[in-house]
């Protein structure tokens, strides 16, 4: 055993075992402290595959910005996780079946792609590229339109999660712009023509009278 194998084994041991604690740790936080373990142990696979850009984005777009995001809004919503355990053990069995089932699948699918003998040579003008280049070429070539729709479900899932999370409140104040866009000149400025008025001037106040005695 090299010393790539046993990087390999130690960081596939380490990331099943956060996945296995992120779905079982009891605090929301722990969970996605997991996650962030596993996130960085899968960008760590990453690299001993020789694919630096995928370990690099991974590690910059999911442990730098959506689970920062996530623990954020973790933290600052404390929400209260004890009533979605409630009924755990009894949808156990049902669960654990489904997941067995749902791997059992997945080692169909995949194990055809682990029985490969030795990766075919690249070409020498593919080896001056290097791998993020190379990557760009297929991804904006061979697989452009695969590419095109992911990006139009992603907008459709963004649009979708604002629509369904956009609630009009009565106490909020926000503008219509298809009133702004209608607004004409009138509506916003109207000329009174008034009368003058003409300020009375007040007399002064009359000096209190002396009781008699001549006292005050």
């Amino acid at each position: 055993m090299n010393t790539t194998t046993a990087l390999f084994y130690l960081f596939a041991a380490v990331l099943l075992f956060a996945s296995f604690r992120v779905i079982t740790a009891r605090d929301t936080v722990h969970s996605a402290l997991y996650l962030v373990l596993a996130f960085f142990n899968a960008a760590a696979l990453w690299l001993l595959l020789r694919a630096e850009f995928l370990a690099i984005a991974l590690v910059l777009v999911y442990v730098g910005a959506v689970m920062v995001l996530f623990l954020f809004v973790v933290m600052m919503l404390d929400i209260n996780t004890d009533a979605f355990r409630v009924g755990f053990w009894k949808h156990f069995p049902i669960a654990g079946f489904i997941g067995a089932l749902i791997a059992l699948e997945m080692a169909l699918v995949l194990m055809g792609g682990f029985r490969v003998g030795d990766a075919p040579a690249l070409p020498p003008e593919a080896a001056q590229l290097g791998n993020t280049k190379l990557l760009g070429i297929e991804i904006y070539t061979k697989y452009l339109y695969p590419l095109q729709i992911a990006a139009v479900l992603l907008l459709v899932a963004i649009i979708a999660a604002i629509a369904l999370t956009l609630r009009a409140r009565k106490d909020s104040r926000y503008q219509d712009p298809s009133k702004q866009v209608r607004v004409k000149k009138a509506d916003r400025l109207r000329i009174v023509s008034m009368k003058p008025e003409v300020e009375v001037p007040v007399a002064p106040a009359a000096a209190a009278e002396p009781n008699a005695g001549g006292k005050v």
